[in-house]
């Protein structure tokens, strides 16, 4: 039987020279071998049915909104459960994603579980940082498939180097970021490859990405860590989506000041 420590959550995955750099340039790049089958195996279980068991959306595919259609989400699935918080405070991610930013360290923004149903809608082009009250771009999001991820089931796709086009920020993810963000992004080079199991990807808080939706008829089951430099300050929220997670994710945290409330633990430093 496996055990806490004998997984590799705390190991050093050695990025190279020509990796980071990578990441510098494009702010996302896709890792292999990060995690092993049997690390994701041990706790796939347990990420699976707190999902499930936390999911409030329940109303029939047909009913729902664009968002709705794309994942059922489950945010700070970490506070509840002991084994997913394991999980996510791996220092072997932390430190990927610290390293790939080139900071000292990190801490943790939120987790959220991005499940796309059989039959899932896509997810619209968006840039993740549109929704966050946070005063610099120094944010990454690990992106952990729990199975394989076949071109049928809606693997992330990156538009390479869109991250330095600031035209479209304001965009919530919906329809209209769809249709508005696709035209723009017909330039960029897409990365829109499967992803295998232990392969992870890393990208930028500015980085715009999208998803097909899931023709595989089976579910699709992700696990995302959103780290922050762990000396990122808290900014005066911009819009009612920079508000809310203020009040969700940066509780007793006041502007201007580093974002180190009772929910944003260190999980790597040098």
């Amino acid at each position: 039987m496996l055990t806490t420590t004998s997984l590799d959550l705390d190991s050093h995955y050695k990025l190279t020279d020509e990796q980071i750099e990578f990441y510098q340039k494009n702010e996302y790049i896709k890792l292999k071998d990060v995690l092993s089958a049997e690390t994701i195996e041990h706790y796939k279980k347990e990420i699976w049915e707190k999902t499930l068991e936390l999911n409030t959306n329940h109303l029939p595919m047909s009913e729902r909104s664009t968002y709705d259609k794309a994942f059922i989400q489950v945010i700070n699935l970490w506070r509840h459960s002991e084994k997913v918080t394991e999980f996510i405070m791996s220092k072997t991610l932390g430190r990927i994603a610290a390293e790939l930013m080139q900071v000292d360290g990190v801490r943790l923004y939120h987790d959220q579980a991005l499940f796309k149903e059989q039959k899932g809608g896509f997810t619209p082009w968006h840039a993740d940082q549109q929704y966050w009250p946070l005063a610099t771009d120094k944010t990454i999001t690990a992106w952990i498939p729990l199975q394989s991820v076949s071109l049928d089931m809606g693997p992330l796709s990156f538009a390479a180097g869109s991250h330095e086009d600031t035209r479209f920020r304001s965009l919530a993810i919906s329809d209209d970021s769809e249709q508005v963000i696709q035209k723009a992004m017909d330039k960029y080079e897409l990365e829109s490859s499967p992803f295998d199991i232990g392969e992870i990807s890393f990208h930028s808080g500015w980085m715009y990405h999208r998803a097909p939706g899931n023709t595989s008829g089976k579910m699709r089951g992700v696990m995302t860590v959103i780290y922050m430099d762990k000396d990122m300050k808290l900014k005066a929220p911009e819009n009612s989506n920079q508000e809310n997670d203020r009040e969700q994710f940066c509780q007793e945290v006041q502007v201007g000041q580093v974002c180190d409330g009772p929910l944003n633990p260190i999980i790597y430093q040098k």
